[in-house]
């Protein structure tokens, strides 16, 4: 079945269990596109790799014709999803909310085809529907069922408030996947409530239920929580070249298999050899440089990757640096023949013969002020303050 196996990868839940492969032999019984819904609230104005999870999985369905339709929640962002939430979060005003979507679905194109996407704002039905019908939607749902959504129960019973408003968010967001007559809605693991709420009100309404496809949540930087604006844990899709490579290079070793499942886009074999050499012992490092590096292909360009490499790693070399002792050597003491890279590397290293110096610089094991050089017969100038970095614990400062 149409890249069935491609379409589950990462996937956390389905509901029902078969119920992809269910709406895809209907789509094609039907001869119709599915229609795959993805809500989001502008509550602040940047997009960042927790997002990019559900949106590229989004732009594997968008690929094979079927239509996306992105949800802004003009009305419900007025409100303030309570998901995931311990206390009430704090509503936006009209303005802001049409700055951060205006932001959104530009930063959206970076992931999908935003031409071919049908984009729809829950403002223009929630707005003027009338104080009966919110009865009647509200009488479909009992506050038992409400209850078992994690975070009401708990703030519940630790006699934390809840307010009405939030207890009505969910069920709006129900409508919005009656509205838009949605095939699948899609999110994060935190929104497996509300898209389920979606399932019973279409039933209710004499609708087919939509399937409820989740992705995992992406941790932040800091290795805790969910990446989040708000937790300043976050890694933009439009941060700069630089940032997002440091930002990556910051997180705990501990997060890189997740990051390399969820943040890169490498094939399976690719994954799965980079999570092979982790296991067996490879630098940290030198992973999160791969991951860092593909991210910002991702989003900028494999140019813009590299300088921000070369970047990083002068960067880091400069902190290095700074702390390491470097054997100081006098310039007018060195008896020199030449001054090509082998003759001062092998006067400063008289231990070892001029063949296994020749083989250190042209292993790439050599750099002078920090710069790579693989020529054994570079000459350079010998000038005060000339930093030489020989393998890995000999530095020698010319002075």
């Amino acid at each position: 079945m149409e890249n069935l196996e491609s379409l589950k990868e990462n996937v956390s839940i389905f509901l029902p269990e078969n119920g992809l492969e269910e709406k895809l032999k209907l789509a094609k019984k039907e001869n119709r596109k599915l229609r795959i819904k993805l809500g989001f609230d502008p509550t602040a104005p940047d997009l960042h790799l927790g997002h990019a999870v559900v949106l590229k999985k989004l732009k594997q369905f968008q690929d094979l014709g079927h239509q996306i339709v992105i949800l802004v929640g003009s009305f419900t962002a007025q409100i303030g999803d309570p998901t995931g939430k311990n206390k009430s979060r704090k509503p936006l005003n009209v303005d802001d909310v049409k700055t951060n979507a205006e932001t959104y679905i530009n930063q959206l194109s970076k992931i999908i085809d935003v031409e071919k996407a049908e984009i729809v704002y829950n403002s223009d039905w929630l707005d003027c529907l009338p104080f009966t019908e919110v009865i009647q939607l509200l009488s479909k749902v009992t506050v038992a069922q409400l209850m078992h959504r994690n975070d009401f129960n708990k703030r519940f019973t630790e006699n934390t408030p809840i307010a009405m408003h939030e207890l009505v968010y969910p069920i709006l967001q129900a409508f919005d996947s009656v509205q838009i007559k949605a095939d699948i809605e899609m999110g994060g693991t935190d929104q497996l409530f509300n898209c389920t709420m979606g399932r019973q009100l279409q039933e209710v309404n004499g609708d087919a239920a939509q399937i409820v496809i989740c992705m995992p949540l992406l941790r932040g930087t800091d290795g805790k929580e969910k990446m989040s604006k708000s937790l300043n844990n976050i890694i933009g899709l439009t941060d700069e070249p630089t940032e997002m490579f440091g930002k990556t290079m910051s997180i705990p070793d501990d997060l890189l298999i997740e990051y390399l499942t969820l943040a890169t886009d490498f094939s399976i074999s690719e994954k799965e050899e980079l999570t092979r050499q982790l296991k067996e012992g490879e630098n940290p490092m030198n992973i999160k440089k791969i991951i860092a590096k593909n991210i910002i292909t991702q989003y900028h360009s494999v140019e813009f990757a590299d300088d921000a490499e070369q970047f990083f790693n002068n960067q880091f070399q400069k902190r290095n640096d700074e702390n390491r002792i470097f054997e100081t050597i006098k310039i007018e003491t060195l008896d020199l023949v030449s001054s090509s890279l082998l003759e001062v590397c092998h006067l400063l290293k008289s231990d070892l013969s001029k063949s296994a110096v020749r083989r250190l610089i042209e292993s790439g094991a050599v750099q002078i002020n920090g710069e790579k050089f693989v020529d054994p017969l570079h000459c350079f100038k010998l000038i005060s303050g000339t930093k030489i970095k020989i393998g890995k614990r000999d530095f020698f400062q010319l002075v």
